[in-house]
């Protein structure tokens, strides 16, 4: 008899589960519409890199996804970009507003100016380096995984990590480098 009630409260309790992951993923989820005018960040919080020179907005924000999707606004405003490197978990999409972008993913090289759009796999190789004086990109990760944070941590850099600082950094928030900055 035991065993018969203890199978019996096990599939009922089921659907229960079910239900209460759902809940606790959309309870972070934001349940309005809003805009992120021109300039501004989600939350006010702006993040700058290389230094302090070049703000990277978050646009939507892995809280009003939960998790699913960041949006960032990135405002060059100095040449370069990150070394090559894999995010194990995400997929990564540009697209370039301004200014000219070389992206490399895996061999293979890309030119991208104003209007065009790349689209970045996980665990495939890749870098990009702004050639231009001034850029301006919208980019994004599906899921979020620690980006948020990633970028966050970035900017309290005064100019950019060293090699030791930068696997760390990275290897922190589920990525790898695998290769030098693109030149």
């Amino acid at each position: 008899m035991q065993r018969r009630k203890f199978i019996a409260t096990a599939v009922v309790s089921i659907p229960a589960i079910a239900l209460g992951e759902t809940l606790l993923t959309t309870e972070s989820r934001t349940d309005k519409g809003f805009v992120v005018k021109a300039n501004e960040s989600r939350f006010k919080e702006t993040t700058k890199l290389f230094g302090g020179t070049s703000p990277n907005d978050i646009k939507v924000s892995s809280k009003d996804t939960s998790g699913n999707l960041t949006v960032f606004e990135y405002t060059g405003n100095v040449k370069g970009g990150p070394p090559l490197h894999i995010h194990h978990n995400q997929d990564e999409i540009f697209f370039i507003i301004e200014g000219e972008y070389t992206f490399k993913i895996n061999d293979t090289y890309y030119e991208l100016q104003k209007g065009d759009t790349i689209f970045l796999p996980k665990k495939e190789p890749h870098a990009f380096t702004q050639r231009s004086e001034k850029g301006k990109m919208y980019f994004m990760f599906q899921p979020s995984g620690k980006m948020e944070d990633y970028f966050r941590k970035l900017a309290t850099f005064k100019g950019q990590p060293t090699p030791e600082e930068g696997a760390k950094l990275f290897s922190d928030h589920d990525m790898e480098i695998v290769g030098p900055p693109l030149e």
